[in-house]
């Protein structure tokens, strides 16, 4: 593996099957190992947040989510070859657990939206083996129940289907009581495996406009974030580009 820094951030160059390798090593051996997958809006929060930014630089697995990472860090000089979508390694690890019998546990979203999600997986896998499942509705004081709700499990990966910075947080603050040997936030891919919502065409994944199909499916919610974290994200870049070409004149 080679991890970049890209405007600050560590991104590992591995694709998805190589991230998958690293990830059963984990669990082969048993050590704990937090995964993240940056995107536009993580980049920018980073910027405001330094806890999250420092959990984030901790975690022991970084992909680049979305395809303006891929463009800015090429722009950059950084030869990072391709994404990996969380919802594509998501959905790919579901697999791995079938075939392998690894346990997943899976919290967050909706009790409607996680109880259809585990539904579809078990119809797509019959004999796959849950650990467990629970919405992502609590209050502070229930975390340490949560956290030993999912050691007790006794899972072999942990999904975490809520916002950042939360799950992040969350992940950060209870990994070494649940002993899971691999934990991931997924953001919404429980919202997409549930039906609740639909990802966007793949002509639209690749050419990096998966955040304007958001906006279409859920206006109110997403123009707001996409319209502070988009222009957001171009200044950041424009700055980097800047010191780059000022480092490059220098020498």
């Amino acid at each position: 593996m080679t991890r970049y820094e890209i405007m600050g951030c560590p991104v590992d160059s591995d694709d998805i099957a190589q991230t998958i390798l690293k990830i059963e090593r984990h669990i082969a051996e048993r050590t704990l190992c937090q995964h993240v997958v940056v995107n536009v809006s993580k980049f920018v929060e980073m910027q405001k947040n330094q806890g999250f930014k420092a959990i984030i630089n901790r975690c022991d697995i970084i992909n680049a989510d979305g395809m303006p990472i891929v463009w800015a860090a090429r722009l950059l000089g950084t030869p990072l070859s391709s994404r990996v979508a969380g919802v594509d390694l998501f959905q790919a690890l579901i697999r791995v657990c079938d075939q392998k019998k690894y346990k997943p546990f899976f919290f967050g979203a909706e009790q409607w939206v996680v109880e259809h999600m585990v539904s579809a997986f078990q119809k797509q896998y019959p004999t796959l083996q849950v650990a467990g499942f629970r919405n992502g509705y609590y209050s502070e004081h229930e975390e340490s129940d949560i956290a030993k709700e999912i050691k007790n499990s006794g899972a072999d990966m942990l999904f975490v289907g809520f916002s950042s910075p939360k799950k992040e947080q969350f992940l950060n603050r209870w990994i070494p009581e649940m002993g899971v040997p691999f934990c991931m936030g997924v953001g919404g891919s429980f919202d997409v495996i549930a039906g609740k919502t639909k990802r966007a065409p793949g002509w639209m994944q690749h050419s990096g406009l998966e955040w304007l199909y958001r906006i279409y499916q859920e206006p109110r919610r997403m123009w707001k974030r996409y319209a502070k974290t988009n222009p957001a994200f171009i200044w950041m870049l424009m700055k980097a580009l800047a010191r780059k070409k000022k480092t490059s004149a220098a020498s």
